[in-house]
């Protein structure tokens, strides 16, 4: 069985190359909906915060600190000995926060290049240049917490230690964990509501979906959205609109089937009580070929019944019928490949099966059944080694009482509804029946099935 089995969610081919990417599912889409604007908004926010605040409060702090160091140089150039230097470091370390010690007759070698390393090191630079007349060296990477400045003064070297604090604002990083557990926050309770809002078109596509394969459904009722419950309702009438239909038709075959049988029992008993010549022949033969008819009519109509799908073994039933079919000594390859269970309708599986193995007997020598997964459904092949149908021929053989009168024998032939029946059994399942050229140049007949 080499031949692709459609997809019922893409029947023209798989999704784009941006859909690729994109969710499937209506929740993911909803959700995204919700999530991308907030996710915008709150990349905007931040770099608003970034942009404006951080970069405000980092330019403070730098100048602050600046005139801090500016103050204590005024203060160290004027000092007269090392006891005013003792109480001039001391008043900056419990008023200022800063850890000074001065390195006589040492020289600062200042880089000819300045590599700014950031905003705090840029804001501190620009600050420090501002307030003071001397060169100075800035080093906030290689202490941990501390910052460290170094200025050329005329006794020698001044060593500023300083805590990162002082340059340092927290609430950026409060924003910014602010702003990402809000968003986390309001992700889930986003995703909660919309399982909620998904649910009752979830329950609608199940109980479609169980309606498409001839299911009962049970328990259904409209809930949801205003938008969803309005869906339900249709669905709901549609469903009972078709199941009357269905009803009606299968009464009215019934009927006029059962009707016709009283006047060709009479015409029966007639003909018999005449004598034998060409045209009682000829009358008994119309006779037995509109019984033959009517059997046709019935049988069609019990494809349209209201039996009720139950768990079945596909394998067990393709066994079946195919033993049935060989009693009178014809032979049947059958290949299985696992053991298939699936609800079923099973006189009327059983009969679409007959029907088509029965076609395939009649005009082939050669027989062969397969059955097997494909992907996420299960497929059926009949195929025998015939005259085949041709191509443009595979859609009118389905047409009720449509017979090829040059490709199959009608004397060997029914009344031309058991392709009929056989695809309405398949479609009330959820699948399909196709026809197809065999590779030995007869027909195969293609059922798929839902698993």
């Amino acid at each position: 069985m080499t031949s692709s089995t459609p997809n019922p969610l893409y029947p023209h081919g798989g999704p784009g190359p941006i859909r690729r990417f994109l969710p499937r599912s209506l929740l993911g889409r909803s959700v995204l909906i919700i999530v991308t604007p907030l996710i915008l908004l709150q990349v905007i926010s931040t770099w608003i915060f970034y942009d404006r605040h951080y970069d405000t409060i980092t330019k403070r702090l730098a100048q602050g600190l600046a005139g801090d160091v500016a103050a204590v140089v005024t203060l160290t150039n004027r000092s007269e000995d090392n006891d005013d230097l003792v109480r001039i470091f001391s008043l900056a370390k419990s008023t200022m926060q800063l850890e000074l010690s001065l390195s006589i007759g040492a020289e600062l070698l200042v880089p000819d290049v300045v590599v700014s390393r950031g905003v705090v090191d840029a804001r501190l630079h620009s600050a420090l240049q501002e307030r003071l007349r001397v060169p100075f060296v800035v080093d906030t990477r290689s202490l941990d917490e501390r910052v460290e400045i170094l200025v050329q003064l005329n006794q020698g070297v001044l060593r500023v230690l300083v805590t990162d604090e002082r340059l340092f604002s927290s609430t950026t990083y409060i924003f910014i964990f602010w702003t990402i557990g809000s968003s986390i926050l309001l992700f889930g309770v986003a995703v909660i509501f919309m399982r909620n809002q998904v649910k009752p078109i979830r329950r609608l596509a199940h109980a479609a979906e169980s309606f498409g394969k001839g299911r009962e459904v049970v328990e259904f009722k409209p809930e949801g959205a205003t938008e969803v419950r309005q869906a339900a309702v249709a669905f709901i009438n549609m469903r009972n609109r078709l199941n009357r239909q269905v009803q009606q038709r299968t009464e009215m075959l019934a009927g006029v089937s059962h009707d016709l049988r009283t006047p060709l029992t009479r015409m029966k008993l007639q003909l018999e009580m005449l004598k034998d010549t060409p045209e009682v022949d000829n009358l008994q033969s119309d006779v037995v070929e509109m019984e033959h008819m009517v059997e046709g009519y019935l049988a069609f109509a019990r494809g349209e019944g209201k039996e009720t799908p139950v768990p079945t073994n596909l394998c067990d039933l393709l066994r079946d019928v195919v033993s049935q079919m060989t009693r009178d000594g014809g032979v049947i390859d059958l290949h299985l490949e696992q053991d298939i269970a699936l609800p079923l309708r099973r006189e009327a599986m059983r009969r679409c099966l007959t029907n088509l193995i029965g076609n395939a007997q009649r005009y082939g020598q050669q027989v062969a059944v397969r059955a097997g997964h494909r992907r996420n459904l299960i497929e059926i092949t009949v195929e025998d080694d015939g005259p085949g149908i041709p191509p443009e021929r595979h859609e009118d053989v389905f047409k009720p009482f449509f017979r090829l009168e040059q490709s199959r024998n009608p004397a060997t032939g029914g009344v031309g509804l058991g392709l009929t029946i056989a695809r309405d059994v398949a479609r009330s399942h959820g699948g399909d029946l196709i026809l197809e050229a065999a590779p030995g140049g007869g027909l195969r007949a293609r059922i798929w099935l839902p698993a």
